[in-house]
């Protein structure tokens, strides 16, 4: 349930800047950013940034974030519980989440919790429509979230303040400070989020009794140059959460899960002239803890720790020519009360061509080879192009070889793990055309995936639930992306709206897929005057079907329904200055 928030913004910083010149810091400005292929190996891609300024508009989930600036549906248990995404129709294991360039969809369930990630401590966030398995791996298929912390290199010293609270004894604190210079730079974010969580159920005078939650995020991302040629960064990700799962009127819960997320990454970048490498070194650790009375104190335990190492180097022959190389390996060990100690080792080699033969043409082609634990060798392969054919209108075009393997759920669950699955395999072609004007900018996007041997858990002849490879699924659909602005004297309005019509169907039966709305559409207005902003943002989702038989009736379907939040900023203690 959904209630007005008012937040409140506080900054103070102070900036400073001298024309540029060419130094070190212009000479390493390919990478500065640590996803750079997502700039420039993507012709043919639908790519959407959510700014800054978008991100302090909304709430601090990514849920909420994505479900009203995004084609994404998700479907979610309440606020702070668990929430899933379809992106295209696909499943929420087709959906990667890429923080800083790395893949961390987790490797129990090959999924990321969209309410486990908070927003307010990255410069940008990346939404990449369609496969892309090639760059990031295993489970980009319906296409991938990208969580971007941008090093600032520059004087300054910055520091907001955001908190909020509502509805339901619901509050969040925030604070993230950056400061550094040309040779230097940090920056430290601490957010933390508390619900009581405890509304009416619609319709009725029963209370949500289980449906507590708090968690506290923390990002430290620091970066300095040890030579002209070479740059450090250090990137590290706290989530440390409680929530107890909410129940329904006919099901009452008393059940809490804890869970912990830590992410690091050492990363090393060296440029010399035309080539560029860099070596990352990430660790992630992911564990959960799940009770099913919070009253008591047996529960359930699973955990995995990964290393993963990954190169890449880069050369750019000329302006129009460039190609990069990435070789990859991770470990990951596994420990749990339900699939004891599982092993997995991964090494993928992958190349990247882009080529602009002139102005208005501009086409990549990429393979990869993964060799896993298991004998699995999946190969992909993508190629995408960008036409600007006129001034204001561009086409781009892509087609990919996708793939997504087993999770540690899958094949070890006990009871009903499958060692004899197979990994998912989705071919897939998108086309789209932009119109681009100096104040409005419209996305036209059509799309068809058809993928095979998709796993889903399903029961079997003894009514255990186990994971098997079904027949072919194909999703395919239109979407829209409509943004304007403009701007008078001191005024700024903004427009921004999303629709998708979305089919995601079993071949075999011809119908539709459970949680996949044949409709969603958004829309966000937002006016800003020197220090005060005020935005109104409304999101529509279609009925979806709850069983595979596609019925519609209370115990089978679920009605559409449309959402609206109203927002009020007031930035203060800003202050500037600039040489």
């Amino acid at each position: 349930m959904k209630q007005i928030f008012t937040f409140l913004i506080l900054g103070l910083g102070v900036c400073s800047g001298v024309q540029a010149q060419v130094d070190a810091v212009q000479k390493l400005d390919a990478v500065i950013l640590s996803d750079s292929k997502l700039k420039n190996y993507a012709a043919g891609i639908k790519i959407e940034k959510l700014t800054d300024s978008v991100l302090s508009n909304n709430a601090t989930s990514l849920t909420n974030l994505l479900a009203f600036n995004s084609n994404i549906y998700f479907k979610e248990n309440g606020a702070g519980m668990v929430s899933s995404p379809s992106f295209r129709g696909t499943t929420a294991s087709q959906t990667a989440v890429i923080w800083n360039g790395i893949n961390i969809n987790s490797q129990l369930n090959g999924q990321t919790d969209f309410n486990t990630v908070n927003t307010s401590n990255y410069s940008s966030i990346d939404i990449r429509s369609g496969g892309g398995s090639v760059q990031y791996g295993s489970g980009s298929i319906g296409g991938s979230i990208h969580l971007n912390n941008d090093l600032k290199f520059s004087n300054h010293a910055e520091t907001r303040i955001k908190t909020g609270y509502g509805s339901f004894k619901s509050k969040n604190l925030g604070i993230n400070s950056s400061f550094g210079s040309e040779a230097w730079t940090a920056n430290i974010g601490v957010d933390y989020v508390d619900s009581d969580n405890d509304y009416k159920y619609l319709g009725t005078d029963s209370v949500n009794e289980n449906g507590e939650f708090h968690n506290l995020n923390m990002n430290v991302n620091l970066g300095v140059f040890i030579s002209d040629k070479d740059i450090l960064k250090l990137y590290h990700q706290s989530y440390i959460g409680e929530r107890n799962f909410s129940g329904t009127l006919v099901g009452p819960s008393r059940s809490k899960y804890e869970d912990e997320n830590f992410r690091s990454m050492l990363e090393w970048s060296r440029i010399i002239g035309k080539f560029s490498s860099r070596l990352k070194v990430v660790h992630l650790h992911e564990m959960f803890k799940y009770f099913e009375n919070k009253d008591k104190d047996n529960y359930s335990l699973g955990k995995v720790n990964t290393l993963l190492i990954n190169h890449s180097f880069n050369v750019s022959f000329n302006e129009k020519l460039q190609f990069k190389t990435i070789l990859e390996y991770s470990n990951s060990k596994g420990n749990g009360d339900s699939f004891k100690e599982p092993v997995r080792n991964v090494f993928s080699t992958t190349a990247l061509l882009n080529h602009k033969p002139n102005n208005s043409i501009s086409y990549g082609v990429n393979l990869r080879q993964d060799f896993t634990t298991g004998g699995e060798r999946p190969f992909v392969f993508s190629v995408d192009a960008g036409f600007d054919l006129f001034e204001h209108y561009q086409i781009q075009i892509n087609g990919s070889k996708n793939y997504r393997i087993p999770t540690f759920n899958d094949l070890y669950w006990q009871p009903g793990g499958n060692l004899d699955l197979v990994p998912e395999s989705s071919y897939q072609i998108d086309l789209g055309q932009n119109f681009n004007y100096p104040n409005f900018n419209v996305k036209l996007n059509g799309y068809y995936i058809n993928t095979e041997d998709m796993i889903q858990w399903q029961p079997n002849s003894t009514g255990l639930w186990s994971p098997i490879n079904i027949g072919e699924v194909a999703s395919y659909g239109a979407e829209v992306e409509v943004k304007s602005h403009y701007n008078i004297n001191e005024h700024q309005f903004n427009v921004s709206g999303h629709y998708s019509y979305t089919v995601s169907e079993d071949l075999e039966t011809n119908k539709q897929l459970i949680y996949v709305p044949f409709h969603k559409g958004n829309l966000a207005l937002a006016y800003n005057y020197k220090a005060v902003t005020v935005f109104y943002q409304h999101m529509f989702n279609g009925d979806v079907f709850t069983t595979a038989d596609n019925l519609e009736g209370r115990f089978t379907s679920l009605n559409g329904y449309d959402v609206g939040n109203m927002g009020c900023n007031y930035t203060f203690l800003r202050t500037q200055k600039t040489n």
